[in-house]
């Protein structure tokens, strides 16, 4: 079983980790702890190095996490060194910090839910149960989500066990309930103050990180499905 850093110190960017088990043939690892986030809830997974060998691709499977190498793997129960590209991993932590910040301004405001999303360095989409949305609203609420930024709100994490974490109102702001019935236990997220939802990425601890937000286009994907997406600037 592979424990996960990035769940609860998403600024850890080097670490030590024995090799649980090897694939010589798609040259991939799997450790028995690691600070590479293996990519899901829309956050695409992290790049960096394994003793000094490029990581190009990490999944979670079963309860390990395999990171896929450009060279020949370590041989198994040996300690490795592992290296994140930070500068690209603290973009994507603001990218979805941003995107909580959108949730949480959507929802407070309008009572949206959301219905889909995904994103990438420094951008990003979101959909939104929107009947209308138009440039005034579109202005709106990017003028909120650049105020909650300089609002300086701290960002929490904590797990908890599902009975204590369902009994939160609105945590689950997707449309659908995408959290297996087998998990017992749930990682929130909360901007102090403006949202709380269930989450596995990783976050900047303060909005006053996430930088300037703007919202680079919107556009109808349905009814009442509206597309809003987001620009963070570098």
């Amino acid at each position: 079983m592979t424990e996960l850093i990035a769940y609860t110190d998403a600024y850890l960017k080097e670490f030590e980790a024995k090799v649980l088990a090897i694939n010589q043939e798609e040259r991939a690892i799997a450790l028995d702890r690691t600070a590479f986030y293996p990519g899901g809830g829309g956050q695409p997974h992290d790049l960096g190095w394994i003793n000094h060998t490029p990581v190009v691709k990490v999944k979670r499977q079963a309860d390990m996490i395999w990171h896929w190498l450009e060279g020949q793997p370590a041989a198994e129960g040996d300690t490795v060194f592992g290296k994140l590209d930070w500068e690209r991993r603290y973009k994507l932590m603001r990218t979805h910090t941003a995107f909580h910040i959108l949730c949480g301004v959507v929802w407070r405001d309008y009572r949206a839910q959301v219905t889909g999303g995904n994103m990438d360095v420094l951008k990003g989409r979101m959909d939104f149960e929107f009947e209308t949305l138009r440039q005034e609203m579109v202005r709106e609420i990017e003028e909120k989500l650049n105020l909650e930024v300089s609002a300086a709100r701290p960002v929490k994490v904590k797990i908890l066990s599902r009975e204590k974490a369902f009994k939160i109102p609105d945590l689950i702001r997707t449309k659908i309930n995408l959290l297996p019935e087998n998990i017992k236990e749930v990682r929130t997220v909360e901007i102090e103050g403006l949202d709380l939802q269930a989450d596995g990425g990783t976050h900047v601890a303060n909005t006053r990180e996430v930088g300037a937000i703007r919202i680079s286009e919107y556009k109808s994907k349905g009814r009442i499905n509206k597309r809003i997406q987001l620009a963070i600037e570098d």
